[in-house]
């Protein structure tokens, strides 16, 4: 997502299998099924030659559709739902977590390790599939003729992006292939969300502080049934098939 400063795990870089490439941090997602709005969340760090837990698991919110595979560095699947625009549905791959975003300046977000962006009133991320900027974060004031009448303003009322990680989804952009995912702040316990996955502040803010730009971060966010399928082609952790 976007032409902000961040690390990138290219696709290109990806080959085959290897889907983790270089990353020495995953933050897994398992889900009951395709059409789960709920599940939980744990951090892995690798110990060479294995991954080993860094959090216990803790409880995530999902799209209010459930998930669908969405566009990131893993092989595409033919069965299983793919993610659209507006389908409600949060992304189901392995995603490269780029950078974090959030409302406070970056002297108030103490030791964080990654890339991060202070979001302002012109901030918008645009989910126009129309638009030559579409699933890319952009400043309105630095765009000379804006082509989008429909985005997000990332300096929205309410708590949800007061912290968030950009999920590296859908890129190169494909219209329609869905736009604007993120890690961010649930509005509620358990309230669902449009495509994206939410958690409690004090979890976001415990990921946050964990992620090391230098460890190439990434999302592994799957049904347990696809999880234990991948697992061991694409390198991933053991993981508990029970919700905590």
């Amino acid at each position: 997502m976007q032409s902000v400063p961040a690390q990138q795990v290219g696709r290109d870089s990806v080959q085959g299998m290897d889907v983790l490439g270089l990353s020495r941090q995953l933050v897994v997602v398992v889900c009951d099924n395709w059409d789960a709005t709920n599940g939980w969340l744990q951090r892995f760090e690798l110990e060479e030659p294995a991954w080993k837990p860094a959090a216990p698991p803790t409880r995530v919110s999902l799209g209010r559709n459930g998930i669908a595979w969405g566009r990131g560095l893993h092989p595409m699947p033919q069965e299983g739902p793919q993610k659209q625009e507006g389908d409600g549905r949060s992304p189901a791959g392995v995603f490269a977590l780029p950078y974090v975003f959030g409302k406070a300046t970056l002297d108030a977000v103490k030791g964080i390790r990654m890339p991060y962006v202070q979001c302002t009133g012109s901030l918008e991320c645009v989910d126009d599939v129309k638009s030559t900027y579409y699933n890319q974060i952009v400043d309105r004031t630095n765009v000379s003729e804006p082509d989008w009448r429909s985005f997000e303003n990332m300096l929205s009322p309410g708590e949800e992006y007061r912290l968030g990680v950009v999920v590296e989804h859908n890129l190169p952009p494909k219209a329609g292939g869905g736009s604007c995912i993120f890690l961010h702040v649930w509005a509620a316990p358990g309230h669902t969300t449009s495509g994206c996955t939410a958690m409690a502040l004090p979890d976001l803010e415990a990921l946050v502080a964990w992620m090391d730009h230098e460890a190439l971060p990434l999302l592994v966010q799957l049904p347990k049934t696809e999880y234990a399928r991948f697992q061991r082609a694409w390198r991933l952790p053991v993981v508990s098939t029970n919700s905590p």
